[in-house]
Order: C-alpha cells, then sequence, then structure tokens
C-alpha cells in the first residue's frame, strides 16, 4: 500500500487517500472495510498511518544566514581565488542563484527588502535611520509570518539595520535578539588604542593572531551553535533562525590565519579604474565610506599597493566568515537538523573592489546590486540557474517551500518553481533602485541589460536622464548606451512603466530623520540627503564643502555647525546649524 496526500483535519494531522485498487474516496472505504474484517489489526494500522501523517506534515526548519557586504567573489560562483570551502560545500547541495540581485545597494533598505519582503520605493525609505515601520507600522515581517505559522523565531548578529537612529525589530523575535559587544571590533594593540582625529575611524583592515571569537562573527556562530542545540529539545516546535555575520563588511578585520590563506601578489586588481564613459556624473560614487577610515587618501585614486591590501583584505574577511559559517552547518549536520532544514544564504548587496574607480557599495551598477543566493532545501535537488529574482522575493518563496499560506500584501513573487525546475523563470526582469542628490535611480535588469532612470521620485518622464548597459557586449559596463540605443531603451522604459511611481523618502517629523523646511524653501533633510552621498548618516567635511556656492566660506560654516566638534556633522546638526 503505498500513502499518499490528503486533507489537513482539525487535529493537525492529514488523512491520507491509500491506493489499493483504486484512490481516493473508493480506497479509503476499502481500507475501512478491510479493518472491519480483521479488528486484531486495526490499532496497528492506525498507527502506521498516523505515525506517517505526523512525519509527513513536520514542518521543516529555517535556517537563515545573512552576510554584509558579501559579493559572489566566492569560489562556487568560479572565482579561482576565493577561499571559500564551507559556502562550496552548502552550495554544492543547494540552488545557486546566478542571477540574484538586492533591492537596493546599502544595509537598512535592503533588509527591509528581505524581512518585510516590501521595496525601497514601496516603503519610501533609502536611508539607514528610518526605520520602515515609520512607512508601514502593521508591516508584517517574514519572522513573525512563520511565528503565526508556529514556528519559533529568533535572530543574532545584523539582520535588520542598527544604527544611524534605526533599531531592531522586537515584534520580529519570540526571544530577544542577540547582538555580541563591539568591543571586539579591534584586537591589535595598535589599533585599539590607536589615537585618531576627529571624525576619523580606525584602521581600514586588520590582521591579528587571535582565536575566531575575538571578533563578533566568532561569536555569533558560537551563539548559533548552542541555539540549534536547544532546539533539537523543541523537537515539536520548527524554528526560524536568523544569523547576521558582518563580515566582510569594513573594517577588514579577521584572524591573521585567514590573510595567511591568500597570497596577495596573486589577488588582480580591477581591469576598470574610470567610471562608465557617459554616464551621469553623479551616478558613481567614489568611496565615502571608506575614506573615514584612517590611512586611506580623503580623495583621488587610491595607490596600487593600498588597493592590493583592501583586495587581499576584503578576501580575507570572506574567509572568516566562511569558517564561521562551517561551523555553523556542522553543528545542524551534527544534531542531524539537516534534512529537514531549509538553509538560505544570502549577501544583502555587493561591493565595489575598485571597478570603475569605485569602492564599497552605493550604486546601481552590476558590482554592487548582484548578490550571492544559495537554497537548501528538503526535496529541491542541487542546481544553478540563471532565473532572475529579486531580494523581496525570498519570503514568499520561503513560506511556499515550507508549506505555509502564500503570504499577502508583499512585493515579491515565489520562486520556489525555479528551484524545482532551474529552466524555469520567475521574472523577466528585476528592479532595484538608489538615490543621489535630490533623485532616484531606477533600475530595470533583464538577462542582457539595465536601464537605470534617474529623475526626482513623482516627476515627469520627460525629466528623466537614463542609462543603459548591455553584458553580452559589455560585461564591465564601460559605456552609457542610452544615446546610441533607443530601441532597446524604449523597450525597457515600457517594462519600468509596468512598476508604481517611487515614493519620495518619508519625513518623520524627527529632526534627526527629517528636520524642517527653512522658509526660504529649502528643506535642509532633503539638502542633507542631497551631500550624504555615502548613506552614512553623516557629513565629512569634502561631502559638505563640496559644489558650495561659497567655497570660500563654507569650511568656516562646517566649523559652526559641528556643535561637538566630531569632524562630521549628523543630520541634526547640519539642519539645526543651518536654520
Amino acid at each position: 500500500m503505498r500513502v499518499g496526500r490528503g486533507g489537513r483535519q482539525g487535529n493537525g494531522l492529514r488523512f491520507r487517500d491509500c491506493e489499493g485498487d483504486g484512490e481516493g474516496e473508493g480506497a479509503r472505504v476499502g481500507v475501512m472495510m478491510r479493518f472491519a474484517f480483521f479488528p486484531a489489526t486495526l490499532s496497528a494500522w492506525c498507527a502506521l498511518i498516523f505515525t506517517g501523517v505526523a512525519a509527513d506534515v513536520r514542518k521543516p526548519n529555517v535556517l537563515l544566514i545573512c552576510v554584509d557586504d558579501l559579493k559572489p567573489l566566492l569560489g562556487c560562483y568560479g572565482d579561482p581565488h576565493a577561499k571559500t570551502p564551507n559556502l562550496d560545500r552548502l552550495a554544492g547541495r543547494s540552488v545557486v542563484m546566478e542571477a540574484a540581485y538586492c533591492n537596493q545597494a546599502v544595509c537598512s533598505p535592503s533588509r527591509n527588502a528581505l524581512m518585510a519582503g516590501l521595496r525601497p520605493q514601496t516603503l519610501g525609505i533609502y536611508d539607514l535611520a528610518t526605520n520602515f515601520r515609520k512607512s508601514r507600522p502593521e508591516a508584517v515581517t517574514m519572522a513573525q509570518y512563520f511565528h503565526g505559522q508556529g514556528y519559533r523565531a529568533e535572530a543574532m548578529g545584523k539582520i535588520f539595520h542598527v544604527g544611524h537612529g534605526n533599531g531592531e525589530d522586537a515584534a520580529s523575535w519570540d526571544v530577544p535578539h542577540f547582538s555580541p559587544s563591539k568591543a571586539g571590533m579591534y584586537q591589535a594593540v595598535e589599533n585599539r588604542g590607536a589615537a585618531r582625529g576627529k571624525g576619523v575611524k580606525g584602521s581600514a583592515f586588520e590582521m591579528a593572531a587571535v582565536s575566531d571569537e575575538a571578533y563578533p562573527d566568532g561569536v555569533i556562530a558560537v551563539e548559533a551553535m548552542r541555539r540549534l542545540a536547544e532546539a533539537v529539545g523543541r523537537a515539536e516546535t520548527p524554528f526560524f533562525m536568523a544569523v547576521g555575520f558582518s563580515k566582510p563588511h569594513l573594517p577588514f578585520c579577521a584572524p591573521k590565519k585567514y590573510w595567511d590563506m591568500h597570497d596577495p601578489a596573486k589577488l588582480p586588481l580591477a581591469a576598470v579604474s574610470e567610471p562608465p564613459v557617459g554616464a551621469p556624473e553623479y551616478a558613481p560614487q567614489f568611496g565615502g565610506e571608506l575614506r573615514q577610515y584612517v590611512g586611506i587618501p580623503g580623495k583621488g585614486p587610491l595607490p596600487g599597493e593600498l588597493q592590493r591590501q583592501l583586495v587581499h583584505g576584503y578576501c580575507a574577511a570572506v574567509s572568516y566568515m566562511d569558517a564561521q559559517l562551517g561551523r555553523v552547518l556542522g553543528k545542524l549536520d551534527e544534531l542531524k537538523l539537516t534534512e529537514n532544514t531549509i538553509v538560505v544564504l544570502w549577501g544583502d548587496h555587493g561591493w565595489h573592489l575598485g571597478d570603475h574607480g569605485m569602492w564599497c557599495k552605493h550604486t546601481n551598477y552590476e558590482q554592487a546590486t548582484r548578490i550571492p543566493l544559495l537554497i537548501a532545501a528538503p526535496g529541491i535537488a542541487p542546481a544553478r540557474t540563471r532565473g532572475l529574482v529579486e531580494t523581496v522575493d525570498i519570503y514568499p518563496t520561503l513560506s511556499e517551500l515550507a508549506g505555509l499560506p502564500k503570504p499577502s500584501g508583499l512585493d515579491g513573487v515565489s520562486f520556489a518553481n525555479v528551484l524545482r525546475h532551474p529552466e524555469q523563470k520567475a521574472r523577466e526582469s528585476v528592479i532595484h533602485v538608489y538615490p543621489r542628490n535630490r533623485l532616484l535611480g531606477r533600475a530595470i535588469r533583464t538577462g542582457r541589460h539595465r536601464m537605470v532612470e534617474w529623475k526626482v521620485p513623482g516627476a515627469a518622464a520627460s525629466s528623466a536622464e537614463y542609462e543603459l548597459y548591455d553584458y553580452e557586449k559589455d560585461p564591465q559596463e564601460t559605456r552609457n548606451l542610452a544615446a546610441s540605443e533607443p530601441e532597446v531603451l524604449e523597450g525597457l522604459k515600457k517594462l519600468l512603466a509596468g512598476h508604481p511611481e517611487a515614493k519620495p523618502q518619508i519625513q518623520t517629523g524627527n529632526a534627526a530623520t527629517a528636520g524642517p523646511v527653512r522658509k526660504s524653501g529649502q528643506d535642509r533633510g532633503a539638502m542633507f540627503e542631497m551631500r550624504d552621498t555615502n548613506k552614512d548618516g553623516e557629513l565629512t567635511k569634502e561631502e559638505f564643502l563640496a559644489k558650495q556656492p561659497d567655497p570660500d566660506a563654507a569650511p568656516t560654516r562646517f566649523v559652526r555647525f559641528d556643535k561637538d566638534k566630531n569632524g562630521t556633522l549628523s543630520r541634526e546638526e547640519y539642519i539645526i546649524g543651518g536654520k
């Protein structure tokens, strides 16, 4: 007798359709008749059926691994220099998404898209400081949704963005979120006690002969292993566990043994060192986040040796994170949880490593927006797919894989069918955004092209400026083709027209977030956003002085605005100082 799926009953179990001489109702009648003729076997048959049922309806666990600033510079994505054995092993039993894209290449909006299933342009949040519940207080996050379906939801490390006035979402978790102390950011004595100028961060990299647990990601791995061991004792309750690793985010600090895994002389530097020809001058960025660290020039190209150190540091930080991932996955195997756990490895956005002369994220270009995404799930065969997906698609996909009802009100679409049939598609194109000055760049990415429309949200399309790149002819984005290929541009404009108009950045009424509008009509909050080119919630002196109409007087004004004398301007200092 083969036992098949049937309907859910009030006790939470499933009665099975039993196949013998027939199927469905007739088969069930046949089975019950046999029970009537052989009453002595009735209890044994019930035990067999209901034991099978209980095993069948057991919900899969979810282990969501979030990694900060991780680009697909990995062995499983074909990079010959990467040392990522644990990621590669995970990829060996996963569907490797080769065309996955973030919804905005900066931490907070990207993580909002993951957890809330809503794009930045839907929320009207493009900055680090504004919590997503300022826009959607009633939003049901992915963790909340799984909790509502009987899961225990818990998290450690960086899941939502915390900092710049933003905070963790307590409503998402059944137990308090775990965050390691930031005291372990640096371990080398010369870095921990170094005297630095006002507004200058520490070293951009560090190699110290310390244990993995000396840095935060090692602490997070230990906590994750402890939580997994505890979960075994709650076998009746599936878990939704989110584990957020911070490396390879700056600073590139990792134990020395991970630096030693890489020969810096063999690590290639970027082949293209200039922005795309014909791109709007505001579309690129020039590493404002990196330039806050001690020893990094405030402007201009970085020396070749420094570039090599940074590439080496990035690779070492990735290898360190990979080792922590390996410890967590090893514990999953040891506890025999792997077979019934959906494992997702997601990078929040990419990272420029000197390409186009750019460092960090904060653009609409390929290196900043393409992300690694690996999904291993029960019943899903390992594969690779070029199916296009966005971060917002992960929420509905995991819900479908777990057999949960389809969540409503999300921007994403499930790509579970692509996981089962890698040759299929969930989308013909994806969309992502990035703000610059008062403009918003909305990008449409197809399998071959990317178009970026730059305009003020809500303004007429006729006011827009465009970028267009062809990745078959020009995979390194060396030339903007918007003017030379109008037919392609028009086709992509039609795809963009199928999306709702983007919302402007929401104003919360908090001086530290929005700010007053001056009587002259100047919106100081919008002006701050325009100048904060790296979107870190602070203005360096370089950002403040850029394009000032009175360059001789502006430095004095910066000093006057800088009330706490730390060498940078907070949003509040900028707004109040200019009132």
